[in-house]
């Protein structure tokens, strides 16, 4: 019989710094070919609008296949309803028999994601930088500030948002939080987006946007981008010159990243080649292929991984089997 998790016990088994290293490990695994991880599906709705994505995959002399779905449907939040929702199906890779159905709520999409901006800020942004810039108000926005403070040495974080009202509510509901209380960061409201982009070295954007926000003459020497939004076809968030004016473009899938994400608008406006993009796994691997400097610009094109799926899932399932349960949990 499969054991059915709902979010609140999912929760307790999820360790945080743990999880980025599980992220970390994951990358690596997918850019030596060691997964298979086929095309994501999706699904899309006009009215109201809304989005679904199916992940799935395994690594390779791994215990469990994968597959999750996750949802945002936008106009949820009008109807005092959650706009993602999801599922995770952690299947044996011996028999074939489904052997938990993790009941997430999208929650571990979330915080996968999250952990991926974590790494990717690990590897590419500078150590020490002055001001972090977050674009967006929604859950994955407030994650990504909380997840960082376990990888970036700073103080002051610049938000916007197309709704002020809601940057600020966001800031509010930030310095309620144990975890940024404890970090100590000054969090302020930028009511321009240009002043947060001059200011800030290292940004993510986690937008649904379909027009570019963040232009290229704005971007200052030094800054390190993690763009996480445009994980489905037709959203941008950079404009293109910006990625042509990047010294790194890493994504974390360039197959991906060449079909759906900010490489795709680049590439096809004719701003970059495609062999100009490296892989994250890659770049984690062989630091010498992403920043060498403290002056340069570099860009994280991050679509989500099928492999985070699995290696969350995995976190979850291992820690069940063996109750092993953690006391600090989102």
């Amino acid at each position: 019989m499969e054991a059915v998790l709902k979010l609140e016990e999912i929760k307790q088994y999820v360790d945080i710094p743990q999880l980025i290293q599980v992220i970390e490990r994951g990358f690596v695994s997918y850019s030596e070919g060691r997964c298979a991880v086929p095309p994501v599906g999706f699904l899309h709705f006009d009215d109201p609008p809304g989005d679904v994505h199916i992940k799935y995959g395994y690594i390779h002399g791994g215990d469990y296949y994968v597959l999750k779905v996750a949802s945002a449907f936008y106009k949820n939040t009008a109807l005092n309803q959650p706009v993602n929702d999801g599922v995770v199906l952690v299947f044996s890779a011996q028999t074939g028999g489904i052997e938990f159905v993790l009941q997430d709520e999208g929650w571990l999409t979330d915080i996968r994601t999250a952990a991926a901006g974590a790494v990717t800020a690990k590897h590419l942004a500078n150590k020490n930088i002055d001001t972090i810039g977050i674009v967006g108000t929604g859950v994955q926005a407030r994650l990504q500030l909380e997840l960082l403070c376990d990888v970036v040495n700073c103080k002051k974080c610049l938000v916007w948002g197309r709704s002020l009202e809601k940057a600020q509510q966001m800031i509010n509901d930030l310095y309620q939080n144990p975890t940024i209380q404890e970090w100590g960061i000054e969090i302020t409201l930028a009511d321009d987006l240009d002043y947060l982009v001059s200011k800030s070295r290292l940004i993510v954007t986690t937008t649904p946007a379909r027009t570019p926000l963040i232009l290229s003459d704005k971007v200052q020497a030094g800054t390190h981008i993690t763009a996480m939004g445009s994980d489905d076809h037709g959203k941008q968030e950079l404009d293109s010159e910006l990625l042509a004016k990047a010294d790194r473009v890493i994504a974390d899938s360039i197959t991906q990243c060449v079909d759906h994400g900010e490489c795709y608008s680049a590439i096809k406006g004719g701003q970059i080649e495609e062999n100009a993009v490296l892989e994250l796994g890659d770049v984690i691997n062989n630091p010498e292929k992403g920043r060498t400097h403290e002056n340069q610009i570099t860009i994280a094109d991050l679509t989500g991984v099928a492999v985070q799926d699995i290696e969350v899932a995995n976190m979850v399932a291992n820690a069940y089997l063996n109750q092993t349960k953690f006391e600090k949990s989102l």
